[in-house]
């Protein structure tokens, strides 16, 4: 994963807090997004590096031109997570986690390509960049 940037969804307080880990750590980071609110809301937070998208149009998707590595979806919706699964599972042969507190049904997100879907009540999976 060296030298790959790491991509990242924070839609919620897990979320946030996962991007903070990262750049606790100083790892090269893109967040993904397809909200102005949220994209002023990481700005703020000092998140560098923001890709807003519009989930519905596929060709003005603007990744960087940087290898993608893992990916981190913070699930806030089942249908967003599942585009946002569709969108990132072309980018990358690493792995792809979902991160989630609810109950929807785990073969939806590894049938779109998730390889772990990790639950959480309290939102706390910083041990997942120590592997």
């Amino acid at each position: 994963m060296e030298g790959r940037l790491i991509i990242v969804t924070a839609p919620n307080e897990a979320g946030r807090s996962f991007v903070k880990l990262l750049m606790f750590k100083k790892l090269a980071f893109a967040v993904l997004t397809n909200s102005t609110q949220e994209e002023r809301q990481l700005k703020k937070m000092g998140v560098e590096h923001i890709v807003r998208i519009n989930t519905m149009q596929a060709g003005k998707w603007n990744f960087p031109s940087k290898e993608i590595g893992s990916v981190y979806l913070f699930e806030n919706s089942l249908n967003l997570t599942c585009r946002f699964l569709q969108i990132c599972r072309p980018l990358t042969s690493e792995s792809i986690y979902v991160i989630t507190h609810g109950c929807n049904p785990q073969g939806i997100y590894r049938g779109l390509g998730a390889d772990h879907v990790i639950y959480t009540l309290n939102g706390e999976v910083g041990f997942l960049l120590n592997g």
